[in-house]
Protein backbone atom coordinates (compact mmCIF):
# COMPACT_ATOMS: atom_id res chain seq x y z
CA UNK A 1 0.00 0.00 0.00
CA UNK A 2 1.05 3.27 -1.18
CA UNK A 3 2.18 5.52 2.14
CA UNK A 4 1.86 8.71 0.30
CA UNK A 5 -1.89 9.41 0.98
CA UNK A 6 -3.48 10.57 -2.25
CA UNK A 7 -6.36 13.03 -1.86
CA UNK A 8 -8.73 10.44 -3.42
CA UNK A 9 -12.12 9.17 -2.39
CA UNK A 10 -12.31 7.81 1.52
CA UNK A 11 -12.34 3.62 1.50
CA UNK A 12 -12.70 2.25 4.89
CA UNK A 13 -13.90 -0.66 7.11
CA UNK A 14 -11.76 -2.69 4.15
CA UNK A 15 -10.85 -6.41 5.70
CA UNK A 16 -7.11 -6.55 5.44
CA UNK A 17 -5.82 -9.37 3.00
CA UNK A 18 -2.88 -11.26 4.79
CA UNK A 19 0.24 -8.79 4.31
CA UNK A 20 -1.50 -5.81 3.52
CA UNK A 21 0.03 -4.40 6.72
CA UNK A 22 3.52 -3.74 8.16
CA UNK A 23 4.70 -5.95 10.97
CA UNK A 24 5.07 -4.28 14.18
CA UNK A 25 7.57 -2.56 15.24
CA UNK A 26 10.42 -3.90 17.53
CA UNK A 27 9.56 -1.15 20.23
CA UNK A 28 6.26 -0.31 20.88
CA UNK A 29 7.68 2.39 23.34
CA UNK A 30 9.77 3.87 20.63
CA UNK A 31 9.24 7.34 18.97
CA UNK A 32 10.38 8.39 15.63
CA UNK A 33 11.72 11.35 15.35
CA UNK A 34 10.78 11.96 11.82
CA UNK A 35 7.27 11.44 12.64
CA UNK A 36 7.14 13.11 16.14
CA UNK A 37 7.91 17.11 16.87
CA UNK A 38 11.89 17.75 18.32
CA UNK A 39 11.11 17.95 21.61
CA UNK A 40 8.34 15.16 22.07
CA UNK A 41 10.29 12.55 24.32
CA UNK A 42 9.60 9.90 26.63
CA UNK A 43 10.50 10.52 30.02
CA UNK A 44 12.20 8.06 32.85
CA UNK A 45 8.89 7.51 34.05
CA UNK A 46 7.33 6.52 30.46
CA UNK A 47 5.28 9.61 29.77
CA UNK A 48 5.90 11.71 26.97
CA UNK A 49 6.38 15.09 27.02
CA UNK A 50 6.08 18.11 24.58
CA UNK A 51 8.47 21.24 25.15
CA UNK A 52 9.04 20.10 28.52
CA UNK A 53 5.65 18.83 29.72
CA UNK A 54 4.38 15.60 30.15
CA UNK A 55 1.00 14.79 28.49
CA UNK A 56 -0.68 13.75 31.05
CA UNK A 57 -0.55 17.13 32.87
CA UNK A 58 -1.32 18.67 29.67
CA UNK A 59 -4.57 15.97 29.73
CA UNK A 60 -5.48 16.92 32.98
CA UNK A 61 -5.23 21.29 32.17
CA UNK A 62 -6.60 21.23 29.03
CA UNK A 63 -8.61 18.24 28.65
CA UNK A 64 -8.95 15.96 25.81
CA UNK A 65 -9.07 15.13 22.38
CA UNK A 66 -6.72 18.60 21.82
CA UNK A 67 -3.98 19.76 19.51
CA UNK A 68 -0.57 20.48 21.34
CA UNK A 69 1.96 22.37 19.28
CA UNK A 70 5.47 22.33 19.62
CA UNK A 71 6.49 26.29 18.99
CA UNK A 72 10.17 26.18 19.18
CA UNK A 73 9.89 23.26 16.20
CA UNK A 74 7.27 25.33 14.27
CA UNK A 75 9.36 28.25 14.76
CA UNK A 76 12.73 26.62 13.91
CA UNK A 77 11.02 24.90 10.29
CA UNK A 78 10.16 28.38 9.74
CA UNK A 79 13.46 29.52 9.85
CA UNK A 80 14.80 26.38 7.77
CA UNK A 81 12.50 27.56 4.82
CA UNK A 82 13.77 31.39 5.06
CA UNK A 83 17.29 29.90 5.68
CA UNK A 84 17.45 27.62 3.12
CA UNK A 85 16.26 29.91 0.23
CA UNK A 86 17.92 32.98 1.29
CA UNK A 87 16.95 36.33 0.70
CA UNK A 88 16.71 36.04 -3.00
CA UNK A 89 13.80 34.25 -2.87
CA UNK A 90 10.34 34.23 -0.97
CA UNK A 91 8.81 31.28 1.58
CA UNK A 92 5.05 32.21 1.81
CA UNK A 93 3.54 30.28 4.58
CA UNK A 94 0.05 28.36 3.43
CA UNK A 95 -2.14 29.61 6.00
CA UNK A 96 -4.56 26.78 4.50
CA UNK A 97 -2.66 24.62 6.67
CA UNK A 98 -3.25 26.22 9.87
CA UNK A 99 -3.63 29.79 10.58
CA UNK A 100 -4.15 31.73 14.08
CA UNK A 101 -3.10 34.92 15.15
CA UNK A 102 0.23 33.35 17.10
CA UNK A 103 0.61 31.71 14.44
CA UNK A 104 0.85 34.89 12.40
CA UNK A 105 3.14 36.63 14.70
CA UNK A 106 5.46 33.44 14.50
CA UNK A 107 5.96 33.56 10.92
CA UNK A 108 6.55 37.57 11.09
CA UNK A 109 9.09 37.39 13.43
CA UNK A 110 10.61 34.52 11.58
CA UNK A 111 10.69 36.56 8.32
CA UNK A 112 7.84 34.61 6.59
CA UNK A 113 5.58 35.92 4.36
CA UNK A 114 1.88 34.65 4.70
CA UNK A 115 -0.40 33.10 1.56
CA UNK A 116 -3.78 33.04 1.99
CA UNK A 117 -6.98 32.09 0.32
CA UNK A 118 -10.46 33.80 1.92
CA UNK A 119 -11.81 37.02 3.62
CA UNK A 120 -11.40 35.19 7.26
CA UNK A 121 -7.39 33.98 6.46
CA UNK A 122 -6.80 37.65 5.54
CA UNK A 123 -8.77 39.40 8.70
CA UNK A 124 -6.61 36.78 10.97
CA UNK A 125 -3.42 38.19 9.26
CA UNK A 126 -3.92 41.80 9.16
CA UNK A 127 -5.42 41.25 12.65
CA UNK A 128 -1.81 39.85 13.87
CA UNK A 129 0.26 42.38 12.45
CA UNK A 130 1.19 40.69 9.62
CA UNK A 131 1.94 43.72 7.05
CA UNK A 132 -0.39 43.63 4.22
CA UNK A 133 2.12 43.63 1.56
CA UNK A 134 3.94 40.61 2.62
CA UNK A 135 0.13 38.69 1.70
CA UNK A 136 -0.55 37.16 -1.32
CA UNK A 137 -4.23 36.32 -1.86
CA UNK A 138 -5.06 33.08 -3.48
CA UNK A 139 -8.91 31.28 -4.32
CA UNK A 140 -10.73 30.26 -7.48
CA UNK A 141 -13.48 32.39 -6.59
CA UNK A 142 -12.88 35.10 -4.72
CA UNK A 143 -15.76 37.57 -3.91
CA UNK A 144 -16.21 40.84 -4.75
CA UNK A 145 -15.82 41.94 -0.74
CA UNK A 146 -13.05 39.62 -0.26
CA UNK A 147 -11.25 41.31 -3.72
CA UNK A 148 -11.87 45.01 -2.37
CA UNK A 149 -10.61 43.99 1.38
CA UNK A 150 -7.54 42.66 -0.29
CA UNK A 151 -6.72 45.69 -2.46
CA UNK A 152 -7.84 48.36 -0.14
CA UNK A 153 -5.20 46.49 2.36
CA UNK A 154 -2.35 46.56 0.02
CA UNK A 155 -1.81 43.11 -0.47
CA UNK A 156 1.79 42.06 -2.09
CA UNK A 157 0.03 39.90 -4.63
CA UNK A 158 -3.55 38.94 -5.97
CA UNK A 159 -3.22 35.69 -7.97
CA UNK A 160 -5.91 35.23 -10.52
CA UNK A 161 -7.32 31.81 -11.14
CA UNK A 162 -9.88 32.66 -14.15
CA UNK A 163 -10.42 34.91 -17.10
CA UNK A 164 -13.49 36.61 -15.18
CA UNK A 165 -10.94 37.03 -12.13
CA UNK A 166 -8.79 38.87 -14.51
CA UNK A 167 -11.46 41.04 -15.28
CA UNK A 168 -13.27 41.40 -11.71
CA UNK A 169 -9.64 42.16 -10.13
CA UNK A 170 -8.91 45.16 -12.46
CA UNK A 171 -11.84 46.94 -12.64
CA UNK A 172 -11.83 46.73 -8.66
CA UNK A 173 -8.44 47.91 -8.33
CA UNK A 174 -9.14 50.57 -10.93
CA UNK A 175 -12.25 51.73 -8.75
CA UNK A 176 -9.89 52.14 -5.88
CA UNK A 177 -7.36 54.41 -7.75
CA UNK A 178 -5.00 51.68 -7.41
CA UNK A 179 -2.80 49.22 -9.55
CA UNK A 180 -2.97 45.28 -8.12
CA UNK A 181 0.38 44.04 -8.19
CA UNK A 182 -1.03 40.44 -9.62
CA UNK A 183 0.24 36.92 -10.54
CA UNK A 184 -1.09 34.37 -12.73
CA UNK A 185 -1.60 30.53 -11.83
CA UNK A 186 -1.86 28.26 -14.88
CA UNK A 187 -2.30 24.79 -14.71
CA UNK A 188 0.48 23.12 -16.49
CA UNK A 189 -0.80 19.58 -16.86
CA UNK A 190 1.25 17.97 -14.00
CA UNK A 191 -0.07 15.39 -11.63
CA UNK A 192 2.84 15.11 -8.92
CA UNK A 193 0.72 11.51 -7.14
CA UNK A 194 0.98 9.69 -10.14
CA UNK A 195 4.01 10.79 -11.57
CA UNK A 196 2.43 11.26 -15.11
CA UNK A 197 3.65 14.29 -16.74
CA UNK A 198 2.20 14.32 -19.95
CA UNK A 199 -1.26 13.82 -20.09
CA UNK A 200 -4.03 16.43 -20.44
CA UNK A 201 -6.59 15.25 -17.89
CA UNK A 202 -4.39 16.72 -15.01
CA UNK A 203 -5.71 19.91 -16.28
CA UNK A 204 -9.60 18.99 -15.53
CA UNK A 205 -9.23 20.74 -12.30
CA UNK A 206 -11.13 24.08 -10.63
CA UNK A 207 -7.68 25.53 -10.33
CA UNK A 208 -6.11 27.84 -12.65
CA UNK A 209 -5.69 28.65 -16.35
CA UNK A 210 -4.42 25.88 -18.84
CA UNK A 211 -1.60 26.18 -21.06
CA UNK A 212 -3.40 23.74 -23.32
CA UNK A 213 -4.71 25.72 -26.71
CA UNK A 214 -2.97 28.94 -25.56
CA UNK A 215 -5.40 29.77 -23.09
CA UNK A 216 -2.47 31.12 -20.27
CA UNK A 217 -0.94 32.77 -22.88
CA UNK A 218 -4.67 34.89 -23.92
CA UNK A 219 -4.66 35.32 -20.07
CA UNK A 220 -1.20 37.33 -20.03
CA UNK A 221 -2.29 39.03 -22.89
CA UNK A 222 -5.45 39.94 -21.06
CA UNK A 223 -4.07 41.16 -17.62
CA UNK A 224 -1.07 43.28 -19.33
CA UNK A 225 -3.39 44.98 -20.70
CA UNK A 226 -5.69 46.47 -18.48
CA UNK A 227 -5.01 49.60 -16.18
CA UNK A 228 -5.51 48.27 -12.74
CA UNK A 229 -3.07 45.37 -12.66
CA UNK A 230 0.52 45.53 -12.83
CA UNK A 231 1.27 41.40 -13.97
CA UNK A 232 4.75 40.23 -11.98
CA UNK A 233 4.66 36.37 -12.58
CA UNK A 234 3.40 33.44 -13.47
CA UNK A 235 2.13 30.31 -10.00
CA UNK A 236 2.04 26.87 -10.41
CA UNK A 237 0.81 24.30 -8.21
CA UNK A 238 1.03 20.63 -8.90
CA UNK A 239 0.29 18.41 -5.84
CA UNK A 240 0.28 17.73 -2.56
CA UNK A 241 2.31 15.50 -0.15
CA UNK A 242 5.29 15.20 -2.66
CA UNK A 243 8.43 13.80 -2.41
CA UNK A 244 10.30 13.81 -4.82
CA UNK A 245 11.26 16.79 -7.19
CA UNK A 246 10.56 15.22 -11.19
CA UNK A 247 7.04 16.73 -10.91
CA UNK A 248 8.74 20.31 -9.89
CA UNK A 249 11.23 20.11 -12.92
CA UNK A 250 9.00 19.53 -15.37
CA UNK A 251 6.11 22.28 -14.01
CA UNK A 252 9.23 24.98 -14.21
CA UNK A 253 9.79 23.93 -17.42
CA UNK A 254 6.39 24.56 -19.41
CA UNK A 255 6.24 27.73 -17.20
CA UNK A 256 9.56 29.21 -18.42
CA UNK A 257 8.53 28.18 -21.69
CA UNK A 258 5.45 30.72 -21.09
CA UNK A 259 8.04 33.52 -19.56
CA UNK A 260 9.82 33.06 -22.76
CA UNK A 261 6.80 33.18 -24.69
CA UNK A 262 5.49 36.28 -23.19
CA UNK A 263 8.72 38.02 -24.25
CA UNK A 264 8.91 37.72 -27.30
CA UNK A 265 5.59 38.41 -27.97
CA UNK A 266 5.03 41.65 -25.62
CA UNK A 267 8.58 42.10 -24.66
CA UNK A 268 8.06 42.06 -20.82
CA UNK A 269 10.30 39.57 -18.70
CA UNK A 270 7.80 38.66 -15.91
CA UNK A 271 10.25 38.89 -12.77
CA UNK A 272 8.65 36.47 -9.87
CA UNK A 273 7.69 32.56 -10.49
CA UNK A 274 5.43 30.88 -7.75
CA UNK A 275 6.14 27.25 -7.59
CA UNK A 276 3.33 26.53 -5.33
CA UNK A 277 3.57 24.03 -2.44
CA UNK A 278 2.73 20.47 -1.60
CA UNK A 279 5.61 19.21 0.01
CA UNK A 280 5.10 16.16 1.84
CA UNK A 281 6.02 14.96 5.45
CA UNK A 282 6.39 11.91 7.25
CA UNK A 283 2.85 10.86 8.86
CA UNK A 284 4.50 7.40 9.56
CA UNK A 285 8.35 6.07 9.18
CA UNK A 286 7.89 4.73 5.75
CA UNK A 287 7.41 8.37 4.57
CA UNK A 288 10.90 10.23 3.20
CA UNK A 289 10.65 13.96 2.89
CA UNK A 290 13.09 15.87 1.64
CA UNK A 291 14.96 19.22 3.74
CA UNK A 292 14.19 22.44 2.91
CA UNK A 293 17.57 23.22 1.99
CA UNK A 294 17.66 20.10 -0.34
CA UNK A 295 14.43 21.51 -1.45
CA UNK A 296 15.73 25.12 -2.20
CA UNK A 297 18.63 24.02 -4.07
CA UNK A 298 16.98 21.75 -6.07
CA UNK A 299 14.20 24.36 -7.36
CA UNK A 300 16.86 27.23 -8.21
CA UNK A 301 18.70 24.83 -10.01
CA UNK A 302 16.01 23.59 -12.03
CA UNK A 303 14.78 27.25 -12.28
CA UNK A 304 18.28 28.14 -13.56
CA UNK A 305 18.89 25.65 -15.99
CA UNK A 306 15.83 26.43 -17.53
CA UNK A 307 15.88 29.91 -18.01
CA UNK A 308 19.60 29.93 -18.98
CA UNK A 309 18.63 27.59 -22.08
CA UNK A 310 15.76 30.35 -23.07
CA UNK A 311 17.79 32.52 -22.85
CA UNK A 312 15.72 34.50 -19.78
CA UNK A 313 16.74 36.52 -16.70
CA UNK A 314 16.24 34.16 -13.40
CA UNK A 315 12.92 35.36 -12.06
CA UNK A 316 12.52 35.68 -8.15
CA UNK A 317 11.25 32.07 -6.87
CA UNK A 318 8.48 32.00 -4.72
CA UNK A 319 7.60 28.92 -2.81
CA UNK A 320 4.49 27.87 -0.63
CA UNK A 321 5.57 25.61 2.07
CA UNK A 322 2.23 25.42 4.87
CA UNK A 323 2.58 21.31 5.98
CA UNK A 324 5.89 21.22 5.65
CA UNK A 325 6.40 23.77 8.47
CA UNK A 326 3.15 23.36 10.40
CA UNK A 327 2.21 19.52 10.06
CA UNK A 328 5.08 17.60 11.85
CA UNK A 329 4.85 19.88 14.86
CA UNK A 330 1.40 18.82 16.42
CA UNK A 331 0.05 16.03 17.97
CA UNK A 332 -3.74 15.08 18.66
CA UNK A 333 -3.65 13.87 22.32
CA UNK A 334 -6.90 11.41 23.10
CA UNK A 335 -8.13 9.42 25.95
CA UNK A 336 -9.03 5.79 24.83
CA UNK A 337 -12.85 4.93 25.75
CA UNK A 338 -13.49 1.45 25.09
CA UNK A 339 -11.34 -1.42 23.45
CA UNK A 340 -13.67 -4.03 21.26
CA UNK A 341 -11.84 -6.98 19.59
CA UNK A 342 -12.78 -8.72 16.76
CA UNK A 343 -11.24 -12.53 16.82
CA UNK A 344 -8.69 -13.23 13.50
CA UNK A 345 -9.27 -9.39 12.56
CA UNK A 346 -8.11 -6.49 14.58
CA UNK A 347 -9.04 -4.35 17.41
CA UNK A 348 -11.19 -1.33 17.60
CA UNK A 349 -9.94 1.20 20.02
CA UNK A 350 -12.52 4.09 20.43
CA UNK A 351 -11.04 7.50 21.64
CA UNK A 352 -12.99 10.57 22.27
CA UNK A 353 -12.60 12.59 18.91
CA UNK A 354 -12.68 11.20 15.32
CA UNK A 355 -13.19 12.70 12.34
CA UNK A 356 -14.05 16.19 13.65
CA UNK A 357 -10.70 16.68 14.47
CA UNK A 358 -9.60 14.81 11.94
CA UNK A 359 -11.16 14.16 8.37
CA UNK A 360 -8.40 13.38 6.53
CA UNK A 361 -8.41 9.74 7.25
CA UNK A 362 -12.15 9.35 5.85
CA UNK A 363 -11.45 11.74 3.13
CA UNK A 364 -8.24 11.23 1.96
CA UNK A 365 -7.70 7.42 2.69
CA UNK A 366 -4.65 9.37 4.57
CA UNK A 367 -2.37 7.53 7.13
CA UNK A 368 -1.09 8.01 10.75
CA UNK A 369 1.21 6.41 13.43
CA UNK A 370 -0.03 6.61 17.13
CA UNK A 371 1.45 5.98 19.90
CA UNK A 372 0.66 5.08 23.95
CA UNK A 373 1.91 8.07 25.74
CA UNK A 374 0.56 7.78 29.24
CA UNK A 375 3.10 5.32 30.29
CA UNK A 376 5.51 2.46 28.86
CA UNK A 377 4.41 -1.23 28.15
CA UNK A 378 6.25 -4.40 27.37
CA UNK A 379 3.09 -6.45 26.79
CA UNK A 380 2.73 -7.78 22.82
CA UNK A 381 1.46 -5.77 20.03
CA UNK A 382 -1.70 -5.96 18.89
CA UNK A 383 -3.18 -5.09 15.85
CA UNK A 384 -5.78 -1.94 16.09
CA UNK A 385 -7.94 0.29 14.34
CA UNK A 386 -8.26 4.05 15.96
CA UNK A 387 -11.73 5.28 15.63
CA UNK A 388 -13.73 8.24 16.76
CA UNK A 389 -16.81 8.42 18.70
CA UNK A 390 -19.14 9.82 15.63
CA UNK A 391 -22.05 7.63 14.15
CA UNK A 392 -20.00 6.91 10.98
CA UNK A 393 -18.71 3.63 10.15
CA UNK A 394 -15.82 5.66 8.41
CA UNK A 395 -15.34 7.26 11.72
CA UNK A 396 -11.00 5.99 11.28
CA UNK A 397 -8.58 8.22 13.06
CA UNK A 398 -5.74 5.57 12.61
CA UNK A 399 -6.63 2.80 9.91
CA UNK A 400 -4.30 0.30 10.92
CA UNK A 401 -1.63 0.19 13.71
CA UNK A 402 -0.01 -1.77 16.49
CA UNK A 403 -0.43 -0.76 19.92
CA UNK A 404 -0.07 -3.03 22.96
CA UNK A 405 -2.80 -5.91 23.76
CA UNK A 406 -2.61 -4.00 27.55
CA UNK A 407 -4.30 -1.17 26.38
CA UNK A 408 -6.92 0.19 28.73
CA UNK A 409 -9.39 2.52 29.04
CA UNK A 410 -8.21 5.69 30.21
CA UNK A 411 -5.03 5.35 28.50
CA UNK A 412 -3.90 8.31 26.60
CA UNK A 413 -2.82 7.99 22.68
CA UNK A 414 -1.17 10.32 20.69
CA UNK A 415 -1.28 10.80 16.51
CA UNK A 416 1.75 12.68 15.49
CA UNK A 417 1.88 15.21 12.28
CA UNK A 418 -1.67 16.67 12.99
CA UNK A 419 -0.21 20.52 12.59
CA UNK A 420 -1.66 20.39 9.21
CA UNK A 421 -4.85 20.65 7.98
CA UNK A 422 -6.50 18.38 10.90
CA UNK A 423 -8.31 21.78 12.96
CA UNK A 424 -8.46 23.69 9.93
CA UNK A 425 -10.78 21.57 8.80
CA UNK A 426 -12.18 20.40 11.78
CA UNK A 427 -16.02 20.54 12.19
CA UNK A 428 -18.95 20.32 14.56
CA UNK A 429 -20.65 16.72 13.14
CA UNK A 430 -22.59 15.34 15.84
CA UNK A 431 -22.42 18.95 17.60
CA UNK A 432 -18.81 17.69 18.30
CA UNK A 433 -16.98 20.98 20.19
CA UNK A 434 -14.27 21.89 18.18
CA UNK A 435 -10.76 20.78 20.43
CA UNK A 436 -8.30 24.03 21.23
CA UNK A 437 -4.67 24.52 19.86
CA UNK A 438 -1.90 24.85 23.09
CA UNK A 439 1.31 25.92 22.25
CA UNK A 440 4.15 24.24 24.40
CA UNK A 441 7.51 25.71 24.35
CA UNK A 442 9.94 25.72 26.98
CA UNK A 443 8.04 23.93 30.20
CA UNK A 444 4.74 26.40 29.59
CA UNK A 445 1.85 25.22 27.69
CA UNK A 446 -0.75 27.79 26.60
CA UNK A 447 -4.05 28.34 24.63
CA UNK A 448 -3.74 29.55 21.29
CA UNK A 449 -7.02 28.81 19.88
CA UNK A 450 -9.34 27.81 23.38
CA UNK A 451 -11.91 24.66 23.23
CA UNK A 452 -15.14 24.94 21.44
CA UNK A 453 -18.54 25.44 24.31
CA UNK A 454 -21.74 24.54 24.56
CA UNK A 455 -22.69 28.12 24.92
CA UNK A 456 -20.93 28.55 21.06
CA UNK A 457 -22.69 26.06 19.67
CA UNK A 458 -25.81 27.68 20.96
CA UNK A 459 -25.20 30.69 20.28
CA UNK A 460 -25.17 30.51 16.75
CA UNK A 461 -28.49 28.62 16.69
CA UNK A 462 -30.66 31.19 16.85
CA UNK A 463 -34.15 29.11 15.98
Amino acid sequence: MSRSAHPAGPRHADVLTEGHYSAPPSDLNALDPKVWAHTVTRTDDGVVSVGGVEVTTLAEEFGTPAYFLDESDFRARARAWRTAFGHDADVFYAGKAFLSRAVVRWLYEEGLNLDVCSGGELVTALSAGMPADRIAFHGNNKSAEEITAAVRAGVGRIVLDSFQEIVRVAHIAQSLGTRQRVQLRVTVGVEAHTHEFIATAHEDQKFGIALADGQAAEAVRRALSLDGLELVGIHSHIGSQIFDMAGFEVAARRVVALLAAVRDEHGVELPEIDLGGGLGIAYTSDDDPREPHEIAKALSEIVSRECEAAKLRTPRISVEPGRAIVGPTAFTLYEVGTIKPLEGLRTYVSVDGGMSDNIRTALYDAEYSVALVSRTSDAEPMLVRVVGKHCESGDIVVKDAFLPSDLAPGDLLAVPATGAYCRSMASNYNHALRPPVVAVNDGEARVIVRRETEDDLLRLDVG
